[in-house]
C-alpha cells in the first residue's frame, strides 16, 4: 500500500492539520476526500480543487452516506482514514458540567469511534488498510485546566492500543499521532469553549482562564507547523511497518520521556509548571 494512488479519508479539513494533510497529499498525487461538518466548507475546500464531502462525526448518517459516495469513486475499497477532527474543551474538572464532558467526548471519542467501525467494514472486506487516530501528547500526560481534552485523547489511547492488539491476525494496521502544539486554530476555537461552557468570573481559576485567553501564541514553546504532521500521515502512508505511535513536536518527545522515567510525584511537580 505505498502507491501513490492510494485512496484516503481525512475527517475535520475545515482548517489547521486537516486542512493542511488534505491539500499537501493531493499535491503528492494521492487520492484525498477531504471531510467537513459545515456545508460552507464543502463548498469552500471543493473551489481549491479538492474532492470534499460533508461529514460530521457526531451524526451517523453523514459518516454512512459519504462514504458510500467514496467508494463508488475508488471501486469499493478505502485504503487509509485519518482521524482528524476534534476540538478542546478547556476547564478545570470542577468547572466543567456534565453536558460540556459529553460534547468533547461526542467528537473527540465517539465520532472517532463510529468512523472507526464504518471503516473497518470495508478494510476487513478488503484485507487491508491504515487507520491513523489523531491522538496528543495530552494522550500521553496532563495538564492542568484540560481536564474533558486529556480525558477524551486517554480514551483514543485506550482504544487503540486495544484495537491494535486485535487486529494482530489481519492486515490492518492502527495507529496514534501523539501531536504537541502544532499551528492552527484549535487555541481560537478552546478559547470560544471556555467562554462559552466555564463560568469564569466565579471560578477559583478565574486568573488561569484570563491568562490562557490572552495569552501570546506565538510564545509557545516547540510549536511546529502543520505541514509538519502531514509529512508524518504520508510516512505511514507509505511504510512498510507503521509503528503503534507517532511523535510529533520536540514537546511530545520530552514530556513522553519524562512520563517513562520519573515517578508520579515528580513528573506532576513539573507539569504543574507547565
Amino acid at each position: 500500500m505505498n502507491l501513490r494512488n492510494s485512496t484516503i479519508l481525512i475527517t475535520g479539513c475545515s482548517s489547521g492539520i486537516g486542512y493542511e494533510t488534505a491539500l499537501y497529499l493531493q499535491n503528492k498525487g494521492y487520492q484525498v476526500f477531504a471531510t467537513v461538518r459545515k456545508e460552507k466548507d464543502v463548498k469552500r475546500l471543493q473551489s481549491l480543487g479538492l474532492t470534499t464531502f460533508l461529514l460530521d462525526v457526531t451524526k451517523k448518517e453523514t459518516i454512512e452516506n459519504t462514504l458510500n459516495q467514496i467508494l463508488l469513486q475508488t471501486n469499493g475499497t478505502l485504503d487509509v482514514v485519518f482521524n482528524n477532527a476534534g476540538f478542546g474543551q478547556p476547564g478545570a474538572v470542577e468547572d466543567l458540567s456534565t453536558q460540556a464532558l459529553k460534547e468533547q467526548f461526542e467528537t473527540n471519542v465517539f465520532g472517532l469511534h463510529e468512523v472507526t467501525l464504518q471503516v473497518l467494514k470495508i478494510m476487513k472486506k478488503q484485507g487491508f488498510g491504515t487507520i491513523i487516530q489523531h491522538g496528543s501528547v495530552l494522550g500521553i500526560i496532563s495538564l492542568k485546566l484540560r481536564g474533558a481534552y486529556n480525558a477524551s485523547k486517554y480514551a483514543i489511547e485506550g482504544l487503540t492500543d486495544t484495537l491494535r492488539l486485535e487486529l494482530r491476525d489481519t492486515n490492518i494496521n492502527v495507529t496514534v499521532l501523539n501531536t504537541g502544539p502544532i499551528t492552527s486554530n484549535f487555541r481560537k476555537n478552546a478559547i470560544a469553549k471556555t467562554i462559552k461552557n466555564i463560568d469564569i468570573k466565579n471560578s477559583r481559576f478565574s486568573k488561569n482562564y484570563a491568562k490562557n485567553i490572552n495569552a501570546d501564541k506565538s510564545t509557545v514553546p516547540f510549536n511546529l507547523e502543520a505541514i509538519e504532521v502531514s509529512k508524518i500521515v504520508e510516512k505511514i502512508i507509505t511504510s512498510k511497518t507503521v509503528k503503534p505511535r507517532y511523535y510529533i513536536t520536540k514537546a511530545t518527545y520530552i514530556l513522553g520521556y519524562l512520563k517513562r522515567v520519573l515517578s508520579t510525584k515528580k513528573l506532576d511537580f513539573i507539569l504543574n509548571k507547565i
